[in-house]
């Protein structure tokens, strides 16, 4: 996999890069000292085998190691903190703790809607502090005394507990025939009846590992896709038929979703920050944040994590859970998409050139033979006939000082279905127009992001704040406004409402707000949200909310939209990638 990050891995993890090659037994100094004994003896035995993994290389010693470390666990509260380790990310190890949790971010395509469909084009997305968090516990399942048979898996009957370092640690997927019983369950408790249990089956001919939904009830493609590549990726790497029952929790951060109207804001704060949205997952309005990249990323790491490594390993493993969940979302999706919003979620904010459609394209489903080996050998990128060619740069960027990027929910009357097909079959009638339109808006964007880059790395001081925001600002309200002039014109060409005429009426009306750099409609356009760069203080989000108050377009639209609220989101710029959440553990108690 093509990834150009080199400077910022050396600078935030000198050595990332070399995580491939085997690493040194961390020194005593170096480890935690209040870490408990057994502990530190686990982490000395995972030192030692620093042996690159490969298809078939050290499974029989890694499979050893995980049956001697699968009884040390801790509970939820009393989870240590990782000692400070220098193992390989590709040396998959198994994590002894009974719960993972693991979160990842929205995104907004500032530049490049349309554009990163395309290898010869790129974008700059960034993620935001929106996020999913994914929880993944160990369960056992009681049994009824002296019946020889086990709990039903029903929803009404079960009886579920996070195995505790204080219990007898029985197998959680042997029954008493001998015969095994592994279920999932998973909750989104924000929602109304968003609960779906699963069984667990191997497929023959290594087909992988399948869930099946057991409870009544509409099916989620994205968490079921998630589970399915994920436990088909842990079962192969670990050599285990033994997965284990789980309980996942999903929770997401209130700006995901519109306002319903339910709960309120005292009542989230005290559950941890996550609001009751009081609806269905299927009556939840959706803000465009990218809710179902950011949860299969959070699934995928948290699964894999939850089984195979060590937390602290999250970073560098992270091309190799970038391929299964761009693998995952994609088999979700039915599409191969161009991946920007995966991308963002596992890495955080970038530039972003997509990877080659062919390199999933010949995965095949779960189930069919040899699904499994296809599907390692692609997380792995053990193929070089076929390697992963994704291009990261800037990775973790941040905006220049003084300045905040801020997102607006739009509620209009007007949807349109299938917008990236017409404008993928105009662009293919008009090619030579086409190109040279989207050459255009390339070059404008690019110099957008190298102007962002620029000043990012400037001090706020006087001297700038004098100097340089007036240059800042003018540069980029132009590149902006050049970068909308561009999408206008495709939006008259291809009749697709990329910038129709209520959003460019919103984006004027909001230009002259004092303190507003500029704005777009990001990604692929349309009417759910605009994006906005603004100067980073309180008053100019004021004043932006006084224009909401009462606002509603005005003018004819082409395509019959009309907008009807505007409200700010309480979402900023963030650009962290996936990441662990075990230090923050207490935030999600109420919620299981």
């Amino acid at each position: 996999m093509l990834v150009r990050i080199r400077e910022w891995a050396e600078l935030k993890a000198p050595g990332a890069l070399d995580a491939a090659k085997p690493a040194k037994t961390a020194s005593p100094e170096a480890r935690t000292r209040t870490a408990p004994k057994s502990f530190e003896k686990q982490e000395k035995q995972r030192n030692q085998m620093t042996a690159r993994w490969s298809l078939r290389g050290c499974r029989d010693q890694w499979q050893r190691h995980k049956n001697k470390s699968r009884h040390q666990t801790h509970s939820l509260v009393d989870f240590p903190s990782p000692t400070p380790r220098t193992t390989p990310a590709s040396l998959m190890l198994a994590h002894p703790a009974t719960t993972t949790i693991v979160s990842a971010p929205g995104k907004v395509l500032l530049t490049g809607g349309y554009l990163v469909l395309d290898r010869n084009y790129s974008g700059t997305v960034f993620a935001l502090d929106a996020r999913i968090h994914v929880l993944v516990q160990q369960v056992q399942r009681d049994r009824r005394p002296g019946s020889g048979e086990p709990f039903t898996s029903s929803l009404d009957t079960a009886k579920e507990h996070v195995i505790d370092e204080e219990e007898p640690q029985t197998s959680a997927t042997q029954a008493f025939d001998g015969q095994p019983e592994e279920n999932i369950i998973v909750r989104s408790p924000q929602f109304r009846d968003a609960v779906w249990e699963y069984g667990v089956r191997r497929c023959e001919n290594g087909g992988g590992v399948k869930v099946s939904q057991k409870n009544e009830g509409p099916r989620n493609p994205f968490v079921e896709t998630s589970l399915n590549y994920a436990l088909t990726y842990t079962s192969y790497v670990a050599d285990s038929q033994d997965l284990g029952s789980l309980a996942v929790t999903i929770l997401a951060d209130n700006d995901y979703y519109s306002d319903t109207g339910s709960g309120n804001d005292a009542d989230a704060r005290s559950r941890g920050g996550f609001r009751d949205f009081g609806v269905t997952l299927q009556d939840a309005h959706k803000t465009g944040l990218g809710s179902s990249a950011a949860l299969v990323t959070a699934l995928v790491s948290a699964l894999v994590t939850h089984r195979t490594m060590h937390p602290d390993d999250l970073v560098v493993a992270r091309e190799k859970l970038h391929n299964l969940a761009q693998a995952a979302h994609c088999a979700a999706q039915g599409k191969v998409g161009s991946g920007f919003d995966i991308g963002a979620a596992v890495f955080g904010s970038c530039f972003y050139r997509r990877f080659s459609p062919s390199i999933l394209e010949r995965l095949g489903e779960v189930g069919s033979p040899g699904f499994e080996e296809r599907l390692f050998s692609t997380v792995e990128d053990l193929d070089p006939a076929q390697p992963w060619d994704t291009e990261f740069a800037d990775v973790g960027m941040k905006l220049p000082p003084g300045v905040q990027l801020v997102l607006c929910d739009v509620d209009c009357g007007s949807q349109t279905p299938s917008m990236v097909r017409k404008v993928l079959e105009w662009r293919k009638q008009n090619k030579e127009e086409a190109d040279q339109l989207w050459d255009e808006l390339q070059a404008n964007n690019e110099k957008l992001r190298t102007e962002l880059r620029r000043f990012s790395h400037s001090r706020m001081s006087s001297e700038f704040e004098s100097a340089a925001i007036a240059e800042l600002y003018k540069n980029v309200r132009g590149l902006m406004q050049q970068s909308r002039n561009y999408l206008q014109q495709m939006t008259t060409k291809s009749e697709v409402p990329i910038e129709p005429r209520v959003q460019t009426e919103l984006l004027d009306a909001v230009s002259q707000v004092e303190g507003v750099i500029g704005g777009v409609v990001p990604g692929a356009g349309g009417y759910d949200a605009v994006a906005l760069l603004i100067q980073d203080d309180i008053a100019v989000v004021r004043r932006l909310k006084a224009l909401f108050e009462d606002y509603q377009s005005k003018v004819d639209d082409d395509f019959g939209g009309k907008i009807e609220r505007v409200r700010m989101l309480n979402v900023r710029h963030g650009s962290d990638g996936v990441r662990n959440e075990y230090q923050n553990a207490r935030r999600y108690m109420t919620w299981l």
